[in-house]
């Protein structure tokens, strides 16, 4: 069955795209927790970051990347970019995607 970020890269559910390349997109949450809140989503589908094996970690380097252009071609100067790992933590998707989260004071994570 495929997760909702699979019917979004292959186009079958609409979203507002920020950023596309051919191996990642980016969209603006549908439930934003600041003026800006994107999800930076690889299209090569891994379950969560524990699920990406050593020799293809890059993926995170590239999700960076893409979160520096984003703040940058947005000015946002000061921004969250987090990750849930697993059910506890909060993932409710279960295709790896970071969360950029900025454009006002967030105050304390924990």
């Amino acid at each position: 069955m495929k997760t909702i970020f699979e019917k979004i890269i292959d186009g079958e559910i609409s979203s507002k795209k920020v950023f596309e390349n051919e191996k990642f997109i980016a969209i603006e949450d549908i439930a934003p927790k600041a003026p800006f809140h994107f999800l930076i989503i690889p299209k090569r589908k891994y379950k969560d970051l524990q699920s990406i094996p050593v020799n293809e970690l890059s993926v995170v380097t590239e999700i960076a990347t893409i979160a520096q252009k984003l703040a940058s071609e947005h000015k946002i100067e000061s921004y969250r970019l987090l990750t849930n790992i697993g059910e506890d933590a909060g993932q409710t998707v279960f295709h790896l995607h970071f969360h950029l989260i900025g454009g006002s004071k967030l105050g304390q994570m924990a």
